[in-house]
């Protein structure tokens, strides 16, 4: 591989994962920027809003109260984007005008009573409390006999429309798999297929040897930016060993977890001194009732700034009609974040 013509020639990345490729075009960061910026977050965020319809206590939007919870919070979505009951129809006219009702549940799970206490500066202990109930939440949607696939994703500030700043993620369980994993299990079992191994399993252990993309690891997982990495300071955490989901972790497997998770995050927060907005969310096994033993745990992290904590990348024109593009390299993306301090920002101020 030539490295050096990687680092100054636009280029073609292929995704195995999604079978899609990637612009990347290093030369034009030395373009100047006079396009839009965005106002930094204020970090004086308060432990409690009386205002805040996720706080303990407090009235939803949709009129329900919550409970004064003490730790992790789960319930239904008020205004949820899939119903479980409902009805079933279909249309096709001529293969052009095709629609299927879908079910589906959606679920909210507030990580903290505390409006101020996000995944960068919960504890280790805190954040396993948070995958203990991920790793519920997926059995037990995952035991409907309907639900095909559960995706659990949070996004993470205004910029990544969080209509509500108190820390939380969603939980949606589709009757049907959704486009991105539905291309997933055909690169995965394509490739377990032809090569006899798992498509993961491999490209870790090729990252690994490499390090040049490797942000952080530990016994149990490793954080890289992707070779064919989109967005700027894009991550891919996956686990070490080969399993499906968050209910197969064993042993230190979710207290590895909740130690990468909080790095990761840290990590972002320091890059611009900033509350670091994202789109994270984990890709599992579907739950067809097969086994899909080819399917590898993994996490993706898709946050939007570019240049600074004010400069965000926007998916627009080639990017919409031709495909995606990048300017600053994965490689020294991972070097920015490999770089950045693992004791957040707001600590070391204290």
């Amino acid at each position: 591989m030539s490295d050096s013509l990687l680092q100054q020639v636009p280029h073609r990345r292929f995704n195995p994962l999604t079978r899609e490729w990637v612009l990347v075009s290093p030369h034009r960061m030395q373009r100047p920027w006079q396009g839009r910026v965005e106002k930094t977050p204020s970090a004086n965020v308060p432990v409690y809003d009386p205002g805040c319809y996720l706080c303990p206590g407090n009235s939803r939007a949709g009129g329900a109260h919550n409970p004064r919870y003490a730790g992790t919070f789960v319930f239904e979505n008020d205004y949820r984007a899939l119903l479980p009951d409902a009805p079933v129809f279909e249309v096709d006219e001529a293969g052009l005008l095709v629609a299927r009702s879908e079910r589906g549940r959606c679920r909210v799970i507030c990580f903290s009573p505390r409006h101020d206490l996000a995944i960068p500066r919960m504890s280790p202990a805190e954040i396993a409390a948070v995958i203990d109930v991920w790793s519920s939440e997926f059995r037990s949607l995952a035991e409907m006999n309907w639900v095909r696939h559960v995706q659990i994703f949070e996004n993470r500030g205004v910029l990544m429309g969080a209509s509500n700043p108190h820390p939380h993620c969603q939980i949606w369980a589709n009757a049907s798999l959704p486009n991105i994993p539905a291309r997933e299990l055909a690169a995965f079992q394509e490739y377990v297929k032809g090569r006899k191994s798992c498509l993961l399993c491999d490209y870790l252990r090729l990252e690994l040897g490499r390090g040049e993309r490797v942000v952080c690891a530990n016994d149990g997982f490793a954080a890289v930016v992707p070779f064919w990495a989109v967005w700027p300071f894009e991550l891919l955490v996956l686990s070490k060993r080969h399993f499906g989901s968050l209910a197969d972790l064993a042993g230190a497997e979710a207290q590895l977890f909740a130690d990468i998770l909080r790095r990761v995050t840290i990590r972002y927060d320091n890059l611009f001194e900033t509350e670091f907005p994202y789109s994270m969310g984990f890709h599992q096994r579907p739950t067809d009732g097969q086994a899909h033993e080819e399917w590898h745990f993994h996490a993706h992290y898709f946050p939007p700034l570019l240049r600074s904590a004010a400069v965000q990348k926007f998916m627009v024109g080639y990017e919409m009609l031709g495909n995606p593009q990048r300017d600053i390299t994965p490689e020294s993306a991972a070097a920015r974040l490999g770089e950045v301090s693992e004791v957040h920002f707001l600590d070391r101020k204290k």
